[in-house]
């Protein structure tokens, strides 16, 4: 089989991923389960022709870096089919992939199930905004829904910087550029002074890889420019916290004051195994007030979860309240609300409770 009939019956089947692994038949991820397309099992050999075609796929692109340094991630578009996210890898002294499936059309929020409250994030017109989750909860997309909500509603200019690029924009309201690392410019860092430099209003940035990258962001939102980027934290009292591990001790109090004058929202999600096979999301939003300011300055960040669990008036919710809700609905089960809790022992309680 050519990887391209491996890539297309995936779209057909509505699997998020493709996963090319020697040992083991060619396999997709179907809602929260990995599925076997077959009993083959793939060899080495195999392997590297599936490869070779994939990287043929992206515009022939070289396969020095996977060769040199055992890792290489690019996308590239199956015209009518889909787009793709390639992470290609070394194990075992052997070629591997996992293949993202991403579609041509930006995705519809409402189907996502992603709250009006953070699609309302594209009305900002300046500050900091993150949205965070474990790798895989669905952090691209979120970003995409805002992005697609500023290119209808606003007349603005977008920068996004994306490793790899995965969906793409087209010009309506707003112009939207979106540059690739590596591809179109060498790294976050210079990307991120380039674009200060284009007359950006909203810059995405795809991930804060290190305290250069953040301090650059936070530089760009203090002089009035909306920047929105993601973390791998679950949490927004993990995530300040981690951003502020990310400077050496003698900066952290200057971090802090910046952040507590900068940062607009943290936006939390993870996708959780739903009762039927699939998956679902669950969020933790956190805008900030006063409160949490001061809470920021005075580095009593343990005391923002309950700001947050209070603070329903102004658009809060607590990860908590997102994971029992769904429980309450029947959509989950309990041992999936006490695992991805941030408390499983006060989950359990809260789920007792109920009753």
């Amino acid at each position: 089989m050519k990887v391209i009939d491996l890539l297309s019956s995936a779209v057909e089947q509505n699997a998020s991923d493709i996963f090319l692994v020697p040992g083991m038949p060619f396999s997709y991820k179907l809602g929260s389960r990995i599925v076997c397309q077959n009993e083959e099992k793939l060899f080495p050999a195999q392997m590297e022709t599936l490869i070779t075609e994939l990287y043929e796929l992206a515009g022939n692109r070289s396969m020095e870096k996977v060769r040199e340094h055992g890792d290489d991630d690019f996308s590239f578009a199956l015209p009518g089919v889909s787009r793709f996210r390639s992470s290609v890898f070394r194990q075992r002294g052997s070629l591997a992939a996992v293949i993202r499936v991403v579609t041509f059309d930006l995705p519809d929020y409402e189907t996502l199930h992603i709250p009006q409250n953070i699609i309302d994030i594209a009305q900002l017109t300046k500050g900091f905004v993150l949205v965070t989750g474990p790798a895989g909860s669905g952090k691209s997309t979120t970003l995409a829904c805002i992005i697609d909500k500023i290119n209808h509603t606003r007349n603005a200019h977008v920068i996004t910087l994306e490793d790899p690029i995965e969906y793409l924009h087209r010009h309506k309201k707003s112009v939207v550029t979106q540059r690739e690392i590596v591809t179109d410019t060498d790294s976050y860092v210079s990307g991120l002074r380039a674009a200060l430099r284009q007359a950006p209003d909203v810059i995405l940035v795809g991930e804060m890889r290190d305290y250069e990258t953040i301090q650059i962001a936070m530089t760009a939102a203090e002089t009035g420019h909306l920047v929105i980027s993601t973390l791998h934290t679950v949490g927004a009292a993990n995530t300040i916290d981690r951003i502020i591990d990310n400077f050496p001790p003698n900066q952290q109090q200057q971090i802090r004051m910046q952040i507590s004058m900068v940062m607009q929202a943290v936006v939390s999600q993870q996708l959780i195994p739903t009762v039927d096979g699939g998956v679902y999301p669950a969020f933790e939003i956190m805008f900030f007030n006063n409160a949490i300011r001061n809470m920021i300055r005075e580095s009593k960040t343990h005391q923002i979860d309950s700001v947050i669990a209070t603070g329903q008036s102004e658009g809060m919710v607590s990860m908590d309240t997102s994971l029992l809700n769904l429980y309450k609905k029947g959509m989950i089960t309990k041992e999936s609300a006490v695992i991805y809790s941030s408390n499983g022992e006060l989950m359990a309680k809260k789920i007792e409770r109920q009753g």
